[in-house]
């Protein structure tokens, strides 16, 4: 699974997204074209569709028996990306024009949203209290600019909570998150696969939901 060329179609991108996610390439069925073509429609950027799913299979890490661990199917992610269409489509509408008061962008609500489950996390866990304020203070540092920067920014927030983990409840966290890889595959693959089952060993390992 190689690199997509530059002017890759919003479809492509969301098909080889999934595809390394799950770990291992996959042929769309013709239901799975058709609810792609539907997403392409609704004209949301591709890291909108990009967060749902990495949501879905965070969820299927979370809930995972021995084997699966990522959804079949892009009809599989369907919940969770339409919820995040229709979150960004209802704060997308009706934008102000130069004469209106600005509006908070989405991209930002998302970072004040992860700031707030920081300090709830950190009230709910003494024990990181300390390293959630530190990570919620260096999320004001440097403001998202896009939804990928605040996709990447909530993917730091995570990797920053496990870095505050006791070593070795580290390390049987990471294992765990690379037992879910499924071996052969590319090594772009393996890095998307990675970071989502890492999220969900986090999420077990301090019985924490996705909380933002």
């Amino acid at each position: 699974m190689g690199l997509l060329p530059e002017g890759a179609s919003f479809e492509e991108q969301v098909a080889d997204y999934f595809a390394a996610v799950r770990g291992r390439g996959l042929m769309l069925s013709a239901l799975d074209a058709e609810l792609l073509s539907g997403w392409a429609e609704a004209g949301v950027p591709f890291e909108v569709v990009a967060r749902g799913i990495r949501r879905a299979a965070e969820r299927c890490a979370w809930d995972a028996r021995e084997g699966e661990g990522a959804p079949a199917s892009l009809r599989g992610c369907r919940r969770e990306v339409e919820g995040e269409m229709r979150k960004y489509l209802s704060r997308s509408a009706g934008k102000p024009g130069p004469e209106d008061a600005p509006r908070r962008p989405v991209e930002q609500e998302r970072v004040e949203k992860m700031k707030a489950a920081l300090r709830r996390l950190g009230r709910d866990l003494p024990e990181l209290s300390a390293a959630c304020e530190r990570i919620a203070a260096a999320l004001g540092l440097r403001p998202a600019a896009d939804l990928a920067a605040a996709g990447r920014a909530e993917e730091g927030v995570l990797l920053a909570l496990a870095r505050s983990l006791p070593f070795e409840r580290r390390l049987s966290l990471y294992r765990d998150a690379r037992s879910m890889v499924p071996p052969g595959s590319s090594a772009r693959a393996k890095r998307l696969a990675l970071r989502v089952h890492r999220a969900a060993a986090l999420r077990r390992a301090i019985a924490l939901p996705a909380f933002w």
